[in-house]
């Protein structure tokens, strides 16, 4: 098991050096580098200008140089004053220093917010902190009410409670983040006037139970659908193996044998997609997030994008690698120490 860990750690290292190389290299395409220098002078600013503004700002320099100084593996240089000759920061509101240094990401320094004026650490640990705490809201409400569904609807295939539960289960996944999410606002905030959820602000006036109600069902209700049917589908065959049968014929209760015998078995499949749902959440956290102007990481990330924020948007995405390749690593283990018949090498 060590062994295992220890060579999938090495490949997410490697599959995260290759992917922030491919989103350096989006990022700072042309076109994405003259629309951050235009949002940093004016719409009516030359070619001249705009070129200047790049030399200035070193985004110029050789496009390895700036991947290796980004990562923390070769020195960075400071800005160097045209007027003076003095050597300056490269952005002043973040109180960069104006000497020669290794600052990258493997030294914690993730760069500069060019749309919010301030260092990206501290406008990105409080916005994953906002959406942290929705994340764990949404599948404490998410994780038990789809895997009671999915039993309850498993335990007698074809019943009538396993017919409606299935058929609500379809309904919630077939709609949309964004579909639900009107909904809700219409019903609770609009015409019950119950809650504040169009009005969220996560980091300016703290996360408060009526500022993330509307987004937590509406993402809750998403998922639960789609965990609920792989939960069904999985008790449906453990109810049909030779031991279950076995154990009825024992004179064990019904209820017995489910709650000592298939249950267990039944949850190592949805297990894994239970685990899976962590990259789900992300993407929609950015729908949602917007929608409810909920000021965590997927509004964050919506902000550096619109405005060509490329030291933001590479955190944001580092990040978003970061938890598919964690959440992938622990599935995989979980999923070994529930089902003892696989073997790891």
């Amino acid at each position: 098991m060590l062994r295992f860990i220890l060579r999938r750690l090495g490949v997410m290292a490697l599959t995260m050096l290759v992917l922030s190389f491919v989103v350096f290299f989006l990022v700072n395409l042309e076109p994405n580098l003259k629309k951050l220098a235009i949002s940093q002078l004016t719409m009516r600013s030359s070619a001249a200008e705009i070129e200047s503004w790049l030399q200035e700002y070193g985004y110029r320099q050789n496009f390895f140089v700036r991947y290796g100084q980004w990562v923390g593996l070769v020195r960075k240089q400071p800005n160097i004053d045209s007027e003076t000759g003095a050597a300056v920061p490269r952005f002043s509101y973040c109180d960069e220093p104006a000497e020669p240094r290794y600052s990258g990401i493997l030294q914690g320094d993730f760069g500069c917010s060019t749309k919010f004026r301030e260092p990206v650490a501290e406008k990105l640990v409080p916005a994953m902190g906002a959406t942290g705490i929705l994340m764990f809201w949404v599948m404490a409400v998410m994780v038990p009410v789809s895997l009671l569904i999915g039993v309850l609807a498993g335990m007698r295939e074809g019943s009538r409670t396993d017919r409606t539960l299935s058929v609500a289960s379809i309904t919630t996944t077939a709609t949309p983040e964004y579909i639900s999410g009107v909904i809700f606002t219409v019903i609770f905030a609009s015409w019950l006037g119950w809650l504040n959820g169009s009005a969220a602000s996560a980091t300016n006036s703290g996360v408060t139970f009526s500022n993330f109600t509307l987004p937590v069902i509406t993402m809750a209700i998403y998922g639960i659908g789609y965990i609920a049917r792989m939960t069904r589908a999985s008790m449906v065959e453990v109810m049909t193996q030779q031991y279950i049968r076995t154990a009825r014929l024992k004179g064990l209760s019904f209820n017995a044998v489910v709650v000592k015998h298939a249950l267990r078995n039944a949850l190592i499949a949805p297990f894994t997609v239970i685990m899976l749902q962590f990259p789900w959440l992300l993407t929609g956290v950015v729908i949602v997030e917007v929608m409810f102007r909920y000021q965590g990481f997927g509004f964050t990330l919506v902000e550096a994008a619109a405005n060509n924020d490329i030291d933001l948007l590479l955190a944001c995405s580092l990040v978003s690698v970061l938890v598919v390749l964690v959440t992938q690593l622990v599935s995989d283990v979980g999923y070994v120490l529930l089902n003892p018949r696989i073997r790891v090498r």
